[in-house]
């Protein structure tokens, strides 16, 4: 059969179908070699180069599917961790970004039969936190590294030295109200004493069961110019006694 020349609308059609991306089952991952269909994948197998590398891998089977495990983990995490970090998403986006490139590693050369297989095996290794949805598999990488754990750790130690010092605010508050409490039943206390009255000084009126009337006696004070007077006048006396006789006696009238 004639090839197609190079500038035909066939030709061109062939080249798009060889530069996208063909069907997994039909791709030969010891060979690297994507089949367009069936029957050129089973033109392939018939191969001799085929068969030889089929002769490697029978003699040492795990070792290489272990490889390719490997090599698959390595490149699932790495773009996981790349692209979307810690926040959590779809297993299967993540998964055709890897297939998106037309050299990827093959899943069906693993140890994995699907992708939810491989996404529990995140799972149970603690490299993922997986979910199963109703989208399908959720997984949101663990951050293991030396940095992260460095900075986990500064970040609980701060967290740690905020709470001290929230308890410590706590404290002086709790021991502020308590002081202004006590003050205050102090004089609380000192107003109630002071206002109740001493039953030693304190003197009731008490009425007697004779059934009398009680009589009020009013006494009229003296005005106070009589009081006044009065007074002057016996200022005036004591005034007189207690002033000595000062005259002197005349010699002539003692002649006589």
């Amino acid at each position: 059969m004639a090839k197609h020349e190079s500038m035909t609308a066939k030709a061109a059609s062939v080249r798009i179908k060889a530069k996208g991306l063909q069907r997994l089952r039909w791709y030969c991952q010891m060979c690297e070699k994507q089949c367009r269909d069936q029957n050129g994948f089973k033109c392939h197998c018939a191969s001799e180069s085929h068969q030889r590398q089929m002769a490697i891998f029978a003699e040492h089977p795990e070792r290489y599917v272990e490889q390719f495990s490997k090599e698959f983990e390595e490149v699932f995490l790495s773009i996981l961790s790349r692209r979307y970090g810690t926040k959590k998403v779809n297993a299967n986006q993540v998964y055709q970004e890897i297939i998106a490139d037309r050299q990827h590693l093959h899943m069906n050369a693993t140890k994995w039969n699907t992708l939810s297989d491989f996404a529990k095996y995140l799972g149970r290794e603690g490299k993922c936190r997986v979910e199963d949805s109703e989208r399908g598999w959720l997984i949101e990488w663990i951050d293991n590294s030396p940095e992260a754990l460095a900075r986990k750790a500064a970040i609980t130690k701060k967290e740690r030295q905020e709470m001290d010092d929230e308890q410590r605010e706590q404290m002086l508050l709790q021991e502020q109200i308590e002081r202004a409490q006590k003050s205050q039943q102090a004089g609380a206390s000192q107003a109630q004493e002071s206002d109740t009255p001493d039953p030693s000084t304190s003197s009731d009126l008490k009425r007697d069961g004779t059934g009398q009337p009680i009589k009020l006696a009013w006494k009229i004070a003296p005005a106070k110019e009589s009081l006044g007077q009065s007074g002057l006048l016996k200022s005036n006396k004591l005034q007189a006694k207690a002033k000595p006789n000062l005259a002197r006696p005349n010699p002539f009238k003692a002649a006589l």
